[in-house]
């Protein structure tokens, strides 16, 4: 991709990420707070068998990632997913589905601001929960006014700690679950099976608890998005997309894995905080303290990665003419400043609102306000892929590099899926709510593309011939 340029004078966005670097933004983009925290909600509603929910969701990703790592190998663009819309389906779905995803990673923002100084909060109970969010808030928000280096580096090392973490997790749960672990007995399908079955709580809970989990998977596709700023673009992709089946396996089925059969799905220590709990089971020192530190950091990287991504995407919308043009004006150190400041800002109104109501009030208000867009947004990935794949096969074929598998026949099964489980979403009362929320967000974001390209083509037509052709 070429790099942007502005008639401010201003500098442009620079391709500057590293290989390297690209592959940890590709690798720790995923792991947040929703999987070290939200599993304990999500095994809470639908028990053992949480375990289809994070498998059949994460097949799902894995091949709506292929379709889109199809089309970023491609053509590599800032604006991923809604670049390729507006080109395939029209500008009104780029537009609709940019906003979509810029909102998510407000709302995603604003959701780890709050867990993260929820954090903060119990290692040190005498700073107030508003006060470490706006903290953590103001230092994510300096890192994203600095080169796109600096976001890299970060993004590196918070995904180096996760990644630690998460395997030291899952080398001392299997030890513990194959009675290898010294004091302690192989718990067998005890906590698997017993306490009310696999499905304790019925297979609709299971669909419910899906919602979390979509949450939680959010953040594969960042590193098509940085690409846009990456010194070998196509590559990074390709590696980083291709990544996404073993992340998946090792650090969300196999760590949810080793929770639920290691303690029951109905402790309430499990609800609070699944990976504490099982490394408190084992006896492990200083566990509370040491997962403390390891989610505080998922909650900064998180932090980090959503201000990066919404306010590229923001950038990209707005020199589409899609958002305001303010958005696509770069610092000197080709940072758009502006789109940082408004990627922000529903993390800075979740502080402020942190400050008068309950945390717990303001955590699941942001969860079930956003948990379904998720849904849309790789519903509209697959119906670009499907047009996209069809175009790219008459006019570029030696540019499909990587392909989706089993094309169309996998992609249509990806869509019917998703179009199931948001009927099933629709009917079940526990994610009706969070479903319609999201619904409305999503009606408004497509009217408001329907609008402004209407407005574009009656300006283009209205505009002299020679003028059109100048342009």
């Amino acid at each position: 991709m070429k790099p942007s340029a502005h008639t401010n004078g201003s500098a442009s966005l620079r391709g500057a990420l590293g290989n390297r670097q690209m592959s940890m933004i590709a690798i720790g983009g995923v792991i947040g707070a929703g999987l070290f925290v939200g599993s304990g909600s999500a095994i809470h509603q639908a028990g053992p068998a949480v375990l289809v929910a994070y498998a059949a969701v994460g097949a799902l990703a894995v091949l709506v990632m292929r379709m889109l790592a199809e089309m970023a190998v491609a053509q590599p663009e800032t604006g991923s997913f809604s670049s390729y819309a507006g080109r395939e389906l029209g500008p009104w779905a780029g537009l609709s589905v940019g906003w979509l995803y810029a909102y998510q990673w407000c709302i995603t923002v604003g959701f780890e601001a709050i867990a993260g100084a929820a954090v903060a909060h119990h290692m040190l109970p005498a700073i107030p929960t508003w006060l470490a969010a706006l903290v953590l808030m103001i230092a994510l928000i300096t890192v994203n006014f600095a080169r796109v280096e600096s976001f890299g580096t970060f993004e590196f090392w918070f995904a180096m700690i996760k990644v630690a973490a998460i395997i030291a997790f899952l080398l001392i749960g299997l030890a513990a679950v194959l009675g290898a672990l010294p004091g302690t007995d192989a718990p067998g399908t005890t906590n698997l099976l017993g306490h009310g079955g696999f499905a304790p709580n019925g297979w609709l809970a299971v669909l419910q608890a899906s919602l979390v989990v979509f949450f939680s998977y959010f953040g594969t596709e960042v590193v098509t998005i940085a690409a846009g700023e990456a010194k070998d673009p196509a590559q990074a992709v390709r590696r980083g997309i291709n990544s996404v089946v073993w992340r998946i396996l090792l650090f969300y089925i196999g760590s949810i894995t080793v929770v639920v059969m290691l303690l029951p799905w109905n402790s309430t220590a499990v609800t609070d905080s699944p990976y504490v709990a099982v490394l408190g089971h084992l006896g492990v020192p200083f566990a509370d303290t040491a997962m403390n530190f390891i989610v505080l950091t998922a909650v900064l990287s998180c932090l980090n990665s959503g201000i990066y991504s919404s306010s590229r995407m923001l950038h990209s919308l707005a020199e589409r003419g899609e958002a305001p043009a303010l958005f696509a004006r770069t610092t000197r150190l080709g940072v758009p400043a502006a789109a940082v400041l408004a990627a922000s800002s529903i993390g800075l109104l979740t502080v402020v609102a942190n400050y008068f109501l309950p945390t717990t009030a303001v955590y699941q208000f942001l969860l079930d306000s956003s948990g379904a867009v998720a849904v849309v947004v790789y519903l509209c990935i697959t119906v670009t892929h499907l047009r996209g794949r069809a175009r790219l096969m008459r006019e570029r074929p030696e540019a499909l590099t990587v392909r989706m598998w089993a094309y169309p026949w996998l992609s249509l099964l990806v869509l019917a899926a998703l179009l199931a489980i948001i009927a099933g979403m629709a009917a079940n009362s526990g994610s009706r709510r969070s479903l319609l929320l999201t619904l409305l967000v999503t009606a408004v974001a497509a009217v408001a593309g329907l609008i402004n390209q209407r407005a574009r083509h009656a300006k283009t037509a209205t505009e002299p011939a020679h003028s059109r052709t100048l342009v």
